[in-house]
């Protein structure tokens, strides 16, 4: 969704630098409020983002920035007619002025400005989803389960009629890097159809993703639900538009029919897409830090006590976005766990169970349903958690705001380590003293929607999916004056 960027010829290359882009699809919040615990102030392993040194070439990331500031962000939406171009996006948000913003994992942020993210958030992918965005598109990125035959085929023609002479756009497409000797997928013959074919046909690694996300403009899965969570985790800062083709088992987050995808692909790239933003969450694991002269230690205590300053409870070891949920269970252990949950500053529970679910709106209707969890619309702002199989009656699933950031730990003297898994491809285990940090993402899931089918599209996807509320229906009674006549 970005613009402003001319592309060089050098494969996952482009001409703008990478932290003009590093922002895209998040929100941006003033750093110097004061943050939460102090242990999640601690840098992780990883590094972190570069900051950004000039204006944002995003319309998204310019539309949050001026609501952020205040200064005419919504009387810009207010400006976003239908059938708005990127053209008229940029030339209107030309007037507005961007700051350079460190990157802040969202788990730091206070209740306020995770408040005010949450709520910009919502409130564009409002906007968005009643109008239909015109897009700049160059570079399409196409996923597909690589060891399906069916779908390499189709992956194939797909890529073919994008590479095609007839399109008005000459457009670069990328591929999964293992179908470059696929026999079934045939490259070679593919580009011996035409000598062009061979600049424009590109092939796509999970390092190029992570290290250059700002090289595509549009992302094209076919497949299904699987397929478009693998995106999500491709894509764990900057998500560029999906649009989702229904070739798997479900379709909750496919939207589209592959029969006739050419008609479909040529409305959305030349008449443009309605952009639904989906929340995902940022899962952080924290782990306990050894500590002198100190042998009985309570996790409660630790999360809900004071910190000192030079002295640090728990340390950064990895952070995800994950679109359908976080779930911490006892793995390989044949016994329950004993997990404890705290929400801001306060201690909720301490869970007797296999584990615990927490999920997006979006993930309401993936594991959290298997474990008896709500059915939540997309568009709720809420954190779902779930216990699956709790030795209790008493617990039931409860929703929470978004603007809550919630701990999953181990406590000290807990019987055995537990396991997280971020949206089921992750595993890491956590040892006595470890917890999960889940917070609102700064970087929400652009998912391509068909036009006018908004409001009504989730429930029609339960109830053909799920047989939501399918019964056979109740008989009338006869009146007696009818029973009479007859």
């Amino acid at each position: 969704m970005s613009s402003k960027h001319p592309r060089n010829e050098v494969d996952g290359d482009s001409g703008g630098s990478d932290s003009e882009y590093q922002h895209a699809l998040e929100v941006v919040l003033d750093p110097g409020n004061n943050h939460r615990r102090k242990s999640s102030l601690v840098s992780a392993d990883a590094p972190g983002l570069a900051a950004t040194n000039q204006d944002t070439a995003c319309f998204v990331h310019s539309l949050l920035e001026q609501q952020r500031k205040g200064d005419g962000g919504n009387a810009v939406l207010e400006q976003i007619a239908e059938d708005s171009t990127q053209d008229k996006l940029d030339a209107t948000l030309d007037k507005g002025q961007t700051s350079n913003q460190p990157n802040i994992h969202s788990r730091l942020l206070t209740k306020r400005q995770l408040s005010d993210m949450a709520w910009g958030v919502r409130e564009l992918s409002k906007r968005l989803g009643g109008i239909r965005l015109k897009l700049r598109v160059r570079t399409v990125f196409i996923l597909t389960k690589a060891h399906d035959e069916t779908l390499i085929g189709h992956t194939r023609e797909v890529t073919r009629w994008l590479l095609s002479h007839d399109r008005e756009t000459r457009y670069t497409v990328y591929v999964e890097k293992t179908l470059e000797k696929n026999h079934k997928f045939d490259a070679k013959g593919l580009v011996s159809e035409d000598e062009t074919f061979q600049d424009r046909l590109r092939y796509w690694t999970v390092e190029l993703c992570a290290r250059h996300p700002h090289t595509f403009d549009f992302v094209i899965t076919l497949g299904g639900d699987g397929t478009v969570l693998y995106a999500s985790w491709l894509f764990q800062r900057i998500v560029p538009p999906v649009l989702s083709f229904a070739l798997g088992s479900l379709g909750f987050l496919t939207k589209f029919d592959y029969t006739g995808f050419g008609d479909t692909l040529t409305r959305a790239l030349n008449n443009g897409v309605t952009v639904s933003l989906r929340l995902r969450f940022e899962g952080t694991v924290m782990r306990s830090q050894a500590r002198e002269h100190e042998k009985v230690r309570d996790l409660v205590e630790e999360l809900i006590g004071e910190e000192s300053d030079d002295n640090r409870t728990h340390k950064p070891g990895g952070s995800y976005e994950i679109l359908n949920d976080i779930v911490v269970d006892r793995g390989p252990n044949p016994t329950m766990s004993s997990i404890e949950i705290f929400g801001d500053d306060e201690h909720f529970t301490t869970v007797q169970a296999d584990g615990v679910c927490v999920a997006t709106p979006t993930g309401s209707t993936a594991y959290n349903l298997a474990a008896g969890g709500s059915l939540c619309h997309p568009e709720n702002p809420v954190i779902l958690v779930t216990a699956i199989c709790a030795h209790t009656l008493s617990f039931r699933p409860i929703i929470l705001p978004d603007t809550i950031v919630l701990r999953v730990g181990v406590p000290y003297d807990g019987r055995t380590s537990s396991w997280a898994s971020f949206d089921g491809r992750e595993r890491v285990e956590l040892n006595p003293g470890d917890y999960v940090t889940i917070s609102a993402s700064r970087y929400p899931f652009a998912n391509v929607l068909p036009q006018g089918r908004r409001s009504e599209d989730w429930v029609n996807s339960i109830s053909r999916t799920l047989n939501w509320n399918s019964r056979q229906k109740q008989k009338s009674y006869k009146e007696w004056g009818e029973t009479e006549t007859s």
